[in-house]
C-alpha cells in the first residue's frame, strides 16, 4: 500500500479501546504497540504511534483522525483499511468527518473487492482503490492458529511470533 500510493510515511497506530471489543478480549497495550513495532521494523517509512493506546477511553477512528489532522495540519492524509473494515464504514462514528481530514484508501481483503463496495458505502464520496499483493491473513486466523499450536511462521514477522509465544497471547490458557 505504501508503495502504491507512494507515501514517505506511514504511521501504524494500535488501538487503545476499541468500541467493539471488550477489555477482556483484548491484549495489553503496550504488548499489541511492541508487536507493531516488531512487524514494521523493516520498512523506514513505517512509524508506530502511541496516540490511541496513550489516549483514555474509547477509541474512535474520528478522534484518532482529527489528532493527526492537528500535528500535522499540512500533510496529505490517508486512512488505509481492507475491504472488510471498509463494508462497515459507514456505520463508524462520523464518517463524515473522518472524509473531511483524509482520504479513504483501501485494499480487497478476503476475497471481496472494496471498488464494488464504494458506491453503498460512500454514496458518491471518493476512495481510492490500490492494487495490493493480496495477503489475507486475518489476525482472527492468527489467534486461532496459535490456539490450536500451529506454526505461525509463515503468516507473521518472526518479532511478532517471539512476542506471542513469549505472552502466551490467544493460547487460551
Amino acid at each position: 500500500m505504501a508503495d502504491g500510493l507512494e507515501l514517505d510515511r506511514v504511521l501504524w497506530i494500535p488501538a487503545g479501546l476499541p468500541p467493539h471489543k471488550s477489555l477482556g478480549a483484548l491484549s495489553p497495550a503496550a504488548v499489541r504497540l511492541e508487536m507493531v513495532r516488531a512487524a514494521i521494523v523493516s520498512d523506514p517509512r513505517f512509524e508506530a504511534s502511541t496516540l490511541e493506546t496513550e489516549r483514555p477511553g474509547r477509541s474512535y477512528t474520528v478522534d484518532t483522525v482529527r489528532a493527526v489532522r492537528t500535528r500535522l495540519p499540512d500533510a496529505e492524509l490517508f486512512l488505509i483499511m481492507g475491504a472488510d473494515q471498509f463494508r462497515e464504514f459507514d456505520r463508524w462514528r462520523a464518517p463524515e468527518e473522518i472524509l473531511r481530514h483524509a482520504q479513504l484508501a483501501v485494499m480487497d481483503r478476503e476475497g471481496e473487492s472494496a471498488e464494488r463496495l464504494a458506491e453503498t458505502v460512500l454514496g458518491g464520496h471518493e476512495a481510492l482503490f490500490v492494487p495490493v499483493r493480496r495477503v489475507d491473513i486475518s489476525s482472527t486466523a492468527v489467534r486461532g492458529a496459535v490456539r490450536q499450536g500451529r506454526d505461525i511462521g509463515g503468516w507473521v514477522a518472526a518479532g511478532v511470533a517471539s512476542i506471542i509465544e513469549r505472552e502466551g497471547l490467544y493460547s487460551g490458557a
